[in-house]
């Protein structure tokens, strides 16, 4: 049985799904525009938040503090801080949640006895975090990922700012720049291309600020992603080969940044360029790591998988079916040979997308049929932008001339739209041109 909410403001909070971080950037908000000049620096700390919430309070806070509270919930301050009404709902109690809240409410207060510098166990927690989100991306709804990633990102300028010791302030710049770099990816995905653009870029300058040329990289790399999705494909190559130049890049860095060059001059119908370029992405390797792209891996890494997932996408720009097919296939064959928790089902459904799709080539429709079959299945949260771009593709080729009047092209391309209107990034309201644009 769900335990009942001591106050009112407790209930208020928890309606708008608040925790700690959106409620005091909420407060300050609206300190600065009720308060005067003197007393709108007025915040709340994460004690004091969890202390009013609780009921834990004998007295009103300040006078200044019942202003904002009162003009943040458009009620009074001593009904706030009441026993909340017998017809407001409860809020859901969820044993993992409170878990979590609770061990970031003692890191955080167990951090501040820490005074100008870090404990190596802060640190370690933050690196910690930001490598499990990294590794656990594939499997997450893009969305839950930005909320988890802006958590991070802010607690690592958090105890930033409580440090003076230079090499921990660089160790979290880069924590930081990991966390804003996945916040990029998340919203390039439910496909909110200026704010991912922005993000990339704010990513790149941690890593230059750290001195650390892989972050550099994987920012260089996701910008020339949003390039030719933004139609401009000759930034796209200009962006990629940039970022090639960067020293203390391991094989994998340079196996992705390859790729993105491949699929940029795909965009540009330069066949030449991109084949040099896709044979780049599947070359020996030099044995060479870097910490990023190897060291914390996941969404930082690039499967063998997702790259023969994006050289199909790549022949299937050059128009070349056959090659497509094979380097889709072959993603299907390597992310079945993974563990089921650690198959993407973007990365299925991806290939499975492009292999319909140079099945439409050769006049296939039976087997493009077949193969949108592992499309399908992929939740409605995990539906992102490259694979929205992907379904959008084939269901172009099934209006063309040649399918006209086929009656399963019809349901597929029926199939294909209802796909896409249940995916997360349309149901949130994000993204909806840039569907409509590939479609187009």
């Amino acid at each position: 049985m769900s335990k009942p909410a001591r106050t009112l403001l407790k209930v208020l909070v928890d309606q708008r799904r608040w925790r700690y971080t959106d409620f005091e950037r909420a407060f300050r908000r609206a300190a600065a525009q009720v308060l005067d000049e003197g007393s709108r620096n007025l915040t709340v700390s994460e004690a004091q938040f969890r202390r009013w919430t609780a009921g834990k309070v004998q007295t009103l806070p300040s006078p200044e503090a019942c202003a904002v509270l009162e003009h943040l919930f458009g009620v009074g301050a001593a009904a706030l801080f009441d026993a909340p009404p017998s017809v407001a709902p409860e809020p859901a109690f969820n044993l993992e949640d409170e878990i979590a809240m609770t061990a970031r409410d003692a890191q955080s207060e167990a951090a501040d006895a820490a005074a100008a510098s870090l404990s190596d166990t802060t640190l370690d927690q933050l690196r910690d975090d930001v490598t499990t989100l990294a590794r656990t991306y594939t499997n997450r709804a893009p969305f839950d990922a930005f909320q988890r990633g802006r958590e991070l990102r802010e607690e690592a300028e958090t105890v930033r700012s409580r440090t003076q010791v230079p090499v921990q302030a660089q160790e979290l710049l880069i924590v930081a720049g990991q966390a804003c770099a996945i916040l990029a990816t998340a919203a390039f995905d439910l496909g909110a291309l200026d704010g991912a653009k922005r993000l990339c870029r704010s990513a790149a300058l941690y890593g230059e600020t750290a001195r650390f040329d892989p972050l550099r990289a994987f920012a260089g790399g996701t910008l020339a992603y949003i390039a030719y999705f933004s139609n401009q494909p000759r930034e796209a190559a200009r962006l990629a080969r940039q970022a090639q130049t960067l020293t203390g890049l391991g094989d994998v860095a340079r196996r992705r940044l390859a790729a993105i060059e491949a699929r940029a001059f795909g965009h540009l119908g330069d066949p030449v360029s991109a084949q040099r370029a896709l044979d780049a992405s599947q070359a020996d390797g030099q044995n060479v790591t870097d910490d990023l792209h190897d060291g914390v891996g996941g969404e930082f890494g690039f499967s063998m998988e997702r790259l023969a997932m994006s050289n199909a996408s790549t022949c299937l720009l050059l128009g070349d079916g056959d090659q497509a097919e094979s380097s889709a296939m072959q993603a299907l064959e390597l992310a079945a040979g993974r563990p089921a928790a650690l198959r993407s089902a973007r990365v299925v459904g991806g290939a499975a997308a492009d292999l319909a799709a140079a099945r439409l080539l050769r006049g296939d429709l039976g087997g493009a049929a077949d193969a949108l079959e592992q499309v399908w299945p992929v939740p409605r949260d995990q539906r992102a932008t490259g694979l929205l771009t992907r379904t959008a593709r084939v269901r172009r080729a099934l209006t063309t001339e040649r399918f006209r009047g086929a009656a399963v092209a019809g349901e597929l391309g029926d199939r294909i739209e209802d796909f896409t209107q249940m995916a997360a990034q349309h149901q949130l309201g994000v993204g909806q041109g840039l569907v409509a644009a590939l479609e187009g």
